[in-house]
């Protein structure tokens, strides 16, 4: 697996190692993001002890730990020790000083408190007692991002305070993606990611020598693969009662994004959804948005809910509503509906992509402090992006024919339903394409300056 990106995290851990004081490093994020590489590329060169930890037995755990430190530290004498505590074997480890910063990283760290409640306390003590003023770098990774809340990140932790940073480990976008392939063209980049998204442990089983429809069949509908219930294992750790949270992502993944039309078609009342939505916000498995221009996001009432991660959206839309078929190895009737409409589902990731696009862009003629999708009750505009007083629309096509002035005309139309900053505002307008566009469009684009087009190819 490829080392994509991730710079700022890396970054980020190098300072906290150059600094003369001890370091307290909490990483999280969801499963298969990619915490375990970024850890092992940071200490590859370093003096580190490295512990995954599990749900084994305790005692078993520090028995395991501290041959892992006996290795690492090249001590035999250690080897031979009975010790049955966490704290008598940190004490240990620092009867010595170390030339160079001693890094202790524990992976999946959310297990040892799921042995043992008290894990929380038992790591103040010993950060508190042992660590605080040794020549030491901690850090706590965890995938569980709800447990990492509550043991290492919340207000009412032991921990809580300690740390001197933390990182939220984020899925790659579109453009870091297309870094894990040879392959230099972007449609079939983008259906890749329009199914696998941005998880680096994903993105492995996806082959450059197959089309998008053979990937689907052999690593997602098969239902001995990897990916086949993948999601299922996912949430089962995160959630309680996982069926609720099931039907939720599949109304959403199927095109529904309102709140009381979830619960409608779940046949509750609203008020009874709210927990449950808010824990999947929580778990950044949904998202909620609201058009770019509102001045008071968490107040709008004009909020959507959409699945935040392709493959989760995906999932739900395709294979969680046909299990049964593919259980029966029914595999072509469920290829067959996603073939019918998937470039209709490519187009929706296309939106989201260009949005990417434009955040990450420097050939705008303005800096972009925000972009997003825009709606009211009767006009919706693919992508909006806000500068100080300029104003970008976009419209993302993602068809098999060149794009025409009629797109244009329309947007421009739309546009008037806008009302941020209206008389005062620079106007512009973008056109994104699949396949490029007619030579009439590009005349004109060539001639205003306010006019721009963005080709797949260009990303």
């Amino acid at each position: 697996m490829k080392f994509i990106n991730r710079e700022k995290e890396i970054a980020t851990l190098e300072k906290e190692y150059q600094n003369k004081k001890s370091s307290f490093v909490v990483i999280y994020g969801r499963r298969r993001v990619g915490k375990t590489t970024l850890i092992e590329k940071f200490i590859q060169d370093k003096l580190a002890i490295y512990f995954l930890a599990d749900l084994q037995n305790e005692n078993l755990q520090i028995e395991r730990f501290k041959n892992v430190v006996a290795e690492a530290l090249r001590d035999e004498i250690l080897k031979s020790l009975q010790i049955n505590d966490w704290e008598t074997l940190f004490k240990y480890i620092f009867q010595k000083k170390y030339s160079q910063k001693l890094i202790i990283a524990i992976d999946e760290f959310q297990y040892l408190a799921k042995v043992n409640r008290a894990i929380p306390s038992i790591f103040q003590r010993i950060w508190d007692n042992i660590l605080k003023n040794e020549n030491v770098m901690l850090i706590l990774s965890g995938s569980l991002i709800s447990l990492m809340y509550d043991i290492v990140l919340s207000y009412s932790t032991p921990l809580y305070g300690r740390r001197t940073a933390q990182i939220k480990l984020q899925p790659m976008d579109f453009f870091d993606f297309k870094k894990f392939f040879s392959l230099r063209d972007n449609n079939t980049l983008l259906q890749f990611y329009s199914v696998i998204g941005g998880i680096p442990k994903y993105i492995e089983f996806f082959s450059e020598d197959k089309n998008i429809f053979e990937n689907i069949k052999d690593n997602i509908l098969d239902k001995n693969s990897f990916l086949y219930e993948e999601p299922k294992f996912v949430l089962k750790d995160e959630v309680k009662e996982p069926i609720t949270y099931f039907s939720i992502l599949q109304i959403i993944a199927q095109g529904e994004h309102k709140i009381g039309k979830i619960a409608s078609r779940l046949g509750i009342q609203t008020q009874n959804l709210t927990s449950f939505i808010e824990k999947l916000i929580d778990l950044e498995v949904i998202k909620r948005e609201v058009p770019v221009t509102e001045e008071n996001p968490a107040k709008s009432k004009k909020g959507l809910y959409f699945i935040k991660d392709n493959f989760f959206n995906f999932w739900f839309r395709y294979v969680f509503p046909y299990q049964s078929y593919l259980e029966t190895e029914r595999y072509n009737f469920v290829l067959d509906k996603i073939q019918l409409e998937f470039n209709y589902y490519v187009s929706l990731i296309f939106e989201d992509v260009c949005r990417e696009f434009i955040l990450r862009t420097e050939t705008l003629p303005f800096v972009v402090k925000k972009a997003g999708k825009w709606w009211d009750k009767n006009t919706e505009i693919d992508l909006v992006a806000l500068g100080d007083r300029e104003i970008l629309f976009g419209e993302c096509k993602y068809w098999d024919n060149p794009v025409g002035l009629n797109v244009l005309n329309e947007l421009k139309g739309k546009s008037k339903y806008v009302d941020w900053r209206k008389g005062e505002r620079k106007e512009f307008f973008a056109i994104f394409s699949k396949k490029g566009f007619t030579e009439e469009l590009k005349k004109l684009a060539a001639s205003e300056e306010n006019i721009l087009l963005f080709s797949l190819e260009d990303f």
